[in-house]
């Protein structure tokens, strides 16, 4: 864990080069680990954003307990149940907001058996937010939590951002057809502005696609208590 107490002001302009496109959707459950099947399904109907680096798909997230449910176990059998709010959500240079939205919107994506409609979507800037969080980064050559801040400390370092206050989360692995891709979550606290957007639009690590990397604004510092949870 790193922690150093900063206090700042900045007023930087948020840039909207990338954004968040968010479509309603249709879909009643779907695999807790359902990276790789979201993103055959989507290159199956957008093969060239494969070769776009700049696209993250982020992997739908339902709360840990919600009336009573409590999250399965992390694996391809188990389902999340899905609300009528939850939304399927790409990160893309904006650019490219008709051509996803041509490509996508009307159709009924196949992951794993479940059928998602996808339904019209939604630009939505970049956050604000200085306390952001990554759910999945690959972790695959670092063994233990040390080394991860470690690494993740040198690339922040290489888009010059600063690192005040660090958390990981426990490992999860993605299943993938090469095996399990070993992840850690982030929690990164007390960013300047532009270094919440920066590392918004860059992300951290590889696998964009499968919904590594890309960070969320996480609204309180309260994340810190329940991260190691997730």
């Amino acid at each position: 864990m790193y922690w150093q107490e900063e206090t700042a002001t900045d007023q930087f302009q948020v840039s909207e080069d990338i954004i968040d496109l968010v479509f309603d959707i249709n879909c009643r459950e779907l695999p807790v680990d359902h990276a790789h099947t979201l993103a055959t399904a989507m290159t199956e109907v957008l093969p060239w954003i494969k070769q776009n680096h700049n696209i993250g798909i982020h992997s739908i997230y339902v709360a840990g307990s919600q009336n009573g449910w409590i999250r399965p176990e992390h694996n391809t059998q188990n389902r999340l149940l899905l609300s009528k709010r939850t939304k399927l959500i790409l990160r893309i240079p904006k650019e490219q907001q008709n051509l996803v939205q041509q490509g996508l919107t009307g159709l009924t994506l196949d992951i794993d058996t479940c059928p998602m409609q996808i339904r019209q979507g939604k630009p939505r800037p970049l956050s604000k937010h200085t306390t952001l969080l990554a759910r999945y980064i690959e972790a695959t050559n670092h063994e233990d939590e040390t080394d991860f801040l470690h690494w993740a400390a040198q690339e922040l370092d290489k888009l010059a951002i600063k690192i005040r206050k660090a958390l990981c989360g426990k490992t999860l692995t993605l299943t993938t057809p090469d095996g399990f891709l070993k992840t850690r979550s982030l929690l990164l606290a007390d960013l300047s502005l532009e270094e919440s957007l920066k590392l918004q639009q860059q992300g951290l690590g590889g696998y964009k696609i499968l919904g590594c990397g890309l960070f969320l604004p996480y609204k309180s510092i309260q994340a810190v208590k329940n991260i190691s949870n997730e």
